[in-house]
């Protein structure tokens, strides 16, 4: 549905939440989650399932996901599948756009309807269009910026939302780590959730290791618990002197939102010196474009951006072919890679680069998300490999 600036109320199913376009598009559904409206870059997810750990994951701060599979609320929430670890965080999507009303939950996991949750966490919410043709629209132009608007009068400020569209800058050169970052320092010791056990708890660490928190999702630490780490978390913007003051035995590079060259600035001279400290180092999503920076590679904004369960990767080391979970709307350049930093992983879709290694050097990082959450488990692997740096470090 689109409405124009004259356009006459509809006498009937009257739309309460318009999605309007930089360009002045404006698309009318109906509302959902939370009313109000938020600015951002709209996006599509291809995944099928895990709709609440995409909605909370922090590197989608900044957007709008469209969900390309039309049922989406099914299964309802629940507590153990937030992935938001600083939970006073501004919540990771702006909003949610479907292509069908949210039935009630049946699932013997739920505790609460999805759109009772999106307005607890202030998410707002549109349904009733056609989500393929918005997907398509972002394939063939790009991620739009735009406005999302929710108001149950269906009363709405038209020009006002178009001009909130066309003036907001967009995500490139944009920072948005702070707004998802941990305020201080924390331990983690939780393991991975078992089928109608819940979680575990890491008992007898091996390993002592550092995340850098630049949005972190709470999976990416229990499996990082369940190789045997004893896992503290440290804020986006501590130096190296006090993260190598800790004495790891590994530091992680965390996913995240928002520009990787804007929040590079404070971060690349600090996972510069760790890389120099010879500390085992593992990056992921944003961490893995940053240590790209870091190396000396440039990073660019891509056309569309890969976001999904069901992205297929290739890891050159050993061959094999994993589909993966991804999300991320930037990239490393593979082409302004320098000598010593080795490509490892390429997508299968466009043969961009999704991960690094550094020569003679423990470190290494990968563009997807291995930790999945939602997704396949194909790359759990890395944690494992990881571990396997720090053990052989330990052992020198």
């Amino acid at each position: 549905m689109t409405q124009h600036d004259n356009d006459p109320a509809w006498p009937d199913h009257k739309p309460t939440a318009l999605l309007v376009l930089a360009d002045g598009t404006v698309l009318e559904g109906f509302g959902l989650g939370a009313e109000g409206q938020a600015v951002g870059e709209v996006c599509f997810n291809t995944a099928m399932t895990g709709y609440e750990e995409i909605l909370t994951d922090p590197s989608y701060a900044g957007q709008i996901i469209t969900f390309t599979f039309p049922h989406i609320g099914n299964v309802g929430t629940n507590d153990e599948d937030i992935e938001t670890v600083n939970m006073a965080a501004t919540p990771g999507a702006r909003g949610v756009i479907l292509r069908t009303a949210i039935t009630d939950p049946s699932n013997y996991r739920a505790t609460r309807h999805l759109d009772q949750w999106l307005k607890a966490r202030g998410i707002i919410g549109l349904s009733g269009i056609d989500t393929r043709a918005l997907t398509a629209l972002i394939r063939s132009k790009g991620m739009p910026n735009a406005v999302i608007a929710h108001a149950k009068n269906g009363q709405f400020d038209l020009h006002g939302l178009k001009e909130e569209a066309r003036e907001w800058p967009g995500l490139e050169g944009m920072d948005l780590v702070p707004m998802v970052t941990s305020g201080q320092r924390f331990t983690w010791d939780e393991t991975p959730w078992a089928w109608n056990n819940g979680f575990g708890r890491q008992e007898n660490p091996e390993f002592n290791v550092v995340a850098i928190d630049y949005g972190i999702k709470r999976n990416i630490l229990r499996l990082l618990a369940g190789v045997g780490c004893r896992v503290t978390v440290v804020p986006a913007t501590t130096s190296a002197e006090d993260i190598l003051a800790l004495k790891p035995d590994g530091v992680f590079l965390s996913n995240g939102p928002g520009d990787p060259a804007a929040t590079g600035k404070y971060a690349v001279p600090v996972i510069q010196q760790v890389i120099k400290s010879g500390t085992p180092t593992f990056g992921i999503c944003l961490g893995h474009q940053m240590l790209g920076l870091a190396v000396g590679a440039k990073t660019k904004k891509m056309h569309q951006g890969h976001h999904g369960a069901n992205h297929p990767v290739k890891d050159e080391t050993t061959g094999k072919v994993e589909i993966t979970s991804m999300n991320h709307g930037f990239a490393v350049d593979q082409a302004t890679l320098p000598k010593g930093a080795t490509q490892t992983h390429i997508s299968l879709f466009d043969g961009s680069n999704c991960g690094i290694q550094l020569d003679g050097k423990p470190v290494f990082s990968v563009q997807y998300h291995p930790e999945a959450s939602p997704g396949p488990r194909d790359s759990h692997y890395l944690f494992q490999r990881f571990a396997d740096l720090m053990r052989q470090k330990k052992s020198a």
